[in-house]
This record gives C-alpha cells, structure tokens and sequence, in this order.
C-alpha cells in the first residue's frame, strides 16, 4: 500500500451529478503524478460524464441492461479500465456494487466516498438512517472498498455536527465541502504512498508522510 507509482492514472466510477469527480478533476488531476485516464458510469446521462469530457477524460457507460449479470458488468468494465492503464479505481458516487472478481482485479486500490462516519450508516440512504436516529454529529468516510457494504478500511474520516438537522438535502449540502476536501486528499496519499496498514492491526490504515515520496512534477 504504501508503495509510490511514477505515475498514478485513476479511473473514477459515478452515477450522477459527479461533484466529487470535479472536486478530483479540479485538485489533483494533472498534479502530483496523478492523472484522471477513464470515467465510467452506469448511466448514459449521468452529468458526471459532461464533467468528465470537458477535462477531455475518456468516458464509457456500462448499463446493467447491457450485461447478463452484474458479474459480466463488473468484468466488462474491469478491461476497459485496465486496458486504460488504470491504477486506482475511484467510486465518486457510484450507485452500484462492485463484486470480489472486480476488487480482486484492483487488489487495494479501490476507494470510495460515504456521507457517514463508518462503521455507522453504511449502505443506500446515509443520511436517513443517521437523521432516523437522530444523530447530532453527520460525517463523511473515504475508505478502501472490499467485498462487504461499506465496510473497508477507513483512510479519512471527518465529522461535522448539525444538532439541529432534520433534512437529508441540507445535511448533504453540508457534508459536500468535506467530501470534495477529503477524497482528493486520499488520492494523493496514495499516490505519494503514504498510506500503510497497522501491523499491529491489518484494518487500520495509518498516514506515514516519513516514508512518502514527496517529488514533484
């Protein structure tokens, strides 16, 4: 994990308006060795993908419809990723399960954004489920991805605390700044190889700036 790559080419996943894909085209794509090479989306009109052809990235549309299983799609766009050079595969809003033959392929080097403070609220509807149980602080996670729902190990975490919120929209509008902050940060540690597992402790991920590489285009 804690290796450095010459240069770190990423492949971002999204299903949506791709905010968090600008936040990443916009503070570390074409810095630090880290290039944005591919954007796939399960869905053709995913504003992501306008995002994503005006910083003239790469972009293909993998619709379940198109496959025969979501197996079959999680291969078709493993290829198209590694026949990209892809290094690091980024989920910026991807509204879909990856499969262990997908991760297996991307061994550590699957990453994704969630609008809670894992371990709690995992899965579809974050936000609801922490206003359901009237939490007073909200959150964001940037974790590596596994075979479980959300439950990989935790790179960045930040919280934010809204004692008043009652509103899913507003306590989302919220926690963008943060997710735009934080998972562009997680990239370029990765691609300074600054992150290490515990070996104390295998799920614990632990920022080590000293055995980064710190060079510079």
């Amino acid at each position: 994990m804690s290796r450095p790559t010459l240069s770190l080419r990423v492949g971002v996943l999204v299903s949506g308006e791709g905010t968090n894909l600008q936040a990443v085209l916009d503070r570390v794509h074409g810095r630090e060795r880290i290039e944005v090479v591919a954007v796939a989306s399960d869905r053709p009109g995913a504003r992501a993908l306008e995002r994503a052809r005006a910083a003239h990235v790469e972009v293909a549309t993998f619709e379940r419809s198109a496959y025969a299983d979501r197996a079959a799609r999680d291969a078709a766009i493993a290829d198209w990723l590694q026949a990209r050079g892809v290094d690091l595969v980024v989920l910026a809003g991807y509204m879909q399960l990856l499969g262990a033959d997908f991760l297996r392929r991307f061994p550590d080097r699957v990453i994704n954004v969630h609008p809670a403070l894992l371990p709690a609220f995992p899965g579809l509807n974050a936000i609801d489920q922490a206003l359901a149980h009237g939490v007073k602080v909200f959150g964001v996670t940037v974790h590596f991805v596994d075979d479980g729902v959300d439950s990989g190990p935790i790179i960045l975490q930040r919280a934010l605390e809204l004692p008043d919120a009652a509103d899913a929209d507003a306590v989302h509008r919220a926690l963008q700044p943060l997710e735009h902050e934080l998972l562009p940060q997680a990239i370029s540690l990765i691609a300074r190889g600054a992150l290490r597992r515990d070996p104390d402790a295998p799920r614990r991920v632990l920022v080590d700036e000293r055995g980064a590489d710190t060079r510079r285009e």
